[in-house]
């Protein structure tokens, strides 16, 4: 029998098995009624199709641990519908398709590491670190004199994601990006 989960241990984030197919938590929230048992509403991420579905799970309900192995490789290239991904010490490749990786693919850079995440042994996401340091490869020049507090631009990344980015960076320079969000955090050293 699989390890389970109680409904007090979901939350935003953990990953879960329903009916044979991994999913991620994308939201959760606790509601407790006036009366009546306690119950967790959630929004979970299938890892198979990337749709995102609503789901509530009462206090007596048992949730599944997926059986999840991580991996550390090197991100290679696109190709087609997959990413292509590279086992450092055997020389294997891993193909993951694209809609599982949607929002990641927007921090990844060629040759760079990455976590891969597997099910029963199939390549099926990633999980990358939480900062990333890129470079903006185009950027409009801040207008001279414009001081106001907070005055923001739009810079595009060496991966092709747009971010907003203080009227002070210019092109080719290097900036930390929060990968949760895509916001930006500092001009990076």
């Amino acid at each position: 029998m699989a390890a389970q989960y109680s409904i007090n241990e979901l939350k935003k984030g953990v990953n879960i098995e329903l009916d044979g197919v991994p999913y991620k938590i994308v939201d959760c929230e606790i509601n407790h009624p006036g009366k009546g048992p306690c119950v967790t509403i959630t929004k979970i991420k299938s890892y198979i199709t990337g749709n995102v579905i609503p789901r509530t799970f009462r206090e007596t309900d048992k949730i599944d641990r997926p059986n999840l192995e991580t991996k550390t490789m090197e991100y290679l290239y696109s190709e087609g519908d997959h990413y292509v991904f590279m086992d450092q010490t055997t020389y294997e490749q891993e193909y993951i398709d694209k809609k599982n990786i949607e929002w990641e693919a927007n921090f990844l850079k060629e040759n760079s590491p990455a976590d891969v995440l597997f099910y029963n042994g199939r390549p099926i996401s990633i999980e990358i670190e939480t900062f990333v340091i890129l470079t903006v490869t185009k950027s409009d020049p801040g207008v001279k004199g414009n001081t106001a507090q907070n005055c923001t631009k739009p810079a595009t990344l060496e991966t092709g994601y747009t971010t907003q980015v203080p009227l002070y960076i210019e092109e080719g320079e290097k900036v930390k990006i929060d990968t949760r969000t895509g916001e930006f955090v500092e001009r990076a050293k």
